[in-house]
């Protein structure tokens, strides 16, 4: 029997450099909604649910015909305002999806899905491109030979001493597919000192030793932080 998982799509209003992101108009539809959209094409998910914590979210949500969910105000990441939501919908996989990236690609959830086996958490790793090295809006990651993540850093990882030595680079692609059980266990974990100081939610798993394999992907995520991306990702959602 298949296992039953739930894909979660955080939303918040507050957004500091983009407060009231999820409901942007683009192409005649809400931001949220092209996202929700798109996570029901996942084949290998059950149920697709919107988690926030304000009620003009959860009635634009409720009015296009999806699930949403009103969360507590408080929570330190999307992954905690998550497992506010998986306390309610029993399943044993869940998917963390940032409401902000209408371009995923579904066929990819369902390899990451897929791509999990018996592992606590399973999250994306892609080839860092030259020009992405020194960007701190780039998430990095460095892995074993097995895959698993070592660390994430917005910093230019890994440090080469030897000039001409060819080593690789991966970027973080920030989507989560956490065991029922280590989702309950990422959360009773206090932010930690890394994570804090890096502003990077995935470090608490590896602060707390939860191991956290990384699932190769070609997809490059396009979101909207700020305003003036809503024109580019319109364009490009024209064009599929």
């Amino acid at each position: 029997m298949a296992e039953k998982a739930v894909l979660v799509i955080p939303a918040r209003w507050a957004s500091t450099r983009f407060p009231g992101k999820p409901l942007v108009m683009i192409a005649g539809r809400p931001l949220i909604q092209w996202v929700w959209e798109a996570a029901t094409r996942c084949r290998r998910v059950r149920e697709v649910v919107v988690a926030t914590d304000d009620r003009r979210i959860f009635e634009a949500v409720r009015l296009f015909g999806a699930r949403a969910e009103l969360t507590r105000s408080d929570h330190p990441s999307g992954t905690d305002r998550m497992a506010e939501v998986a306390a309610r919908i029993p399943a044993d996989l869940y998917v963390n999806l940032q409401g902000d990236e209408p371009t995923i690609e579904p066929a990819e959830i369902d390899r990451l899905i897929a791509g999990i086996g018996s592992d606590p958490i399973a999250t994306f790793r892609r080839t860092l491109a030259p020009e992405e090295a020194t960007n701190p809006n780039v998430t990095k990651v460095v892995c074993d030979r097995r895959g698993y993540a070592l660390y994430f850093s917005r910093a230019s990882l890994p440090f080469v001493r030897d000039v001409g030595r060819d080593v690789p680079r991966w970027a973080h692609v920030g989507i989560y597919a956490f065991r029922a059980e280590a989702l309950r266990r990422f959360v009773r974990f206090a932010p930690g000192e890394l994570e804090q100081a890096e502003s990077l939610e995935q470090l608490r798993a590896l602060e707390n030793g939860l191991p956290m394999m990384t699932v190769p992907t070609a997809m490059r995520c396009a979101g909207v932080d700020v305003p003036e991306d809503a024109a580019r990702i319109e364009q490009i959602l024209k064009q599929r």
